[in-house]
């Protein structure tokens, strides 16, 4: 019998750049899970002392996706959505504004960001693999390269993931490594 994996599994044997993506759709989809299905009260559930909650992961990984792979790997300016919803560049501004829009508006800030750096990292990779030049420099003047910016994103998808997997158990018992496979945003 020949297992199917669901569509956000890596490949078991691919390229470099296809188990690199599949780790970070994976990742991407077990926080979106943690993360969905929830009304205002669930998205805004705190674990004292932090102030994280599900909405402001949400609304902190939407810009986390806008940031990285538009101004880090593309070069590109935080303008939309970020602009009409008042961010002011300040540490943590997401996880106090959060609380202020909908389920619904944050479901879709999140979603709306992972469409828009999918096709960022497409076109970059397409331009020159993960070995091209990111935008980002450091202080000697070096790019970074897409690999790299690719790995930090997935880096912050695996520390918050975690978060979420605390948070979405104390709202309402939720607890797994994946998905169930019928399971849809």
């Amino acid at each position: 019998m020949t297992w199917t994996p669901p569509p956000w599994e890596p490949p078991l044997s691919g390229t470099e750049v296809e188990h690199l993506l599949g780790s970070l759709t994976r990742l991407r989809t077990t926080f979106r899970w943690k993360a969905g299905h929830l009304d205002a009260a669930g998205l805004a559930l705190r674990l004292p002392p932090s102030a994280l909650t599900l909405g402001g992961l949400l609304l902190h990984l939407a810009l986390v996706e806008d940031h990285t792979t538009g101004l880090k790997l593309r070069g590109e300016e935080l303008v939309e959505p970020w602009r009409t919803l008042g961010h002011d560049g300040s540490q943590g501004w997401e996880f106090g504004h959060a609380a202020e829009l909908a389920p619904e508006r944050l479901y879709a800030l999140y979603d709306d960001a992972v469409v828009r750096a999918d096709a960022r990292v497409a076109q970059a990779l397409a331009e020159g693999g993960l070995d091209a030049d990111a935008a980002v420099e450091g202080d000697v003047g070096r790019h970074a390269s897409v690999r790299r910016v690719l790995f930090d994103l997935l880096e912050e998808y695996g520390r918050h993931t975690g978060h979420a997997d605390l948070l979405r158990e104390a709202v309402d018992g939720v607890v797994g490594e994946d998905p169930p496979e019928d399971w849809a945003p």
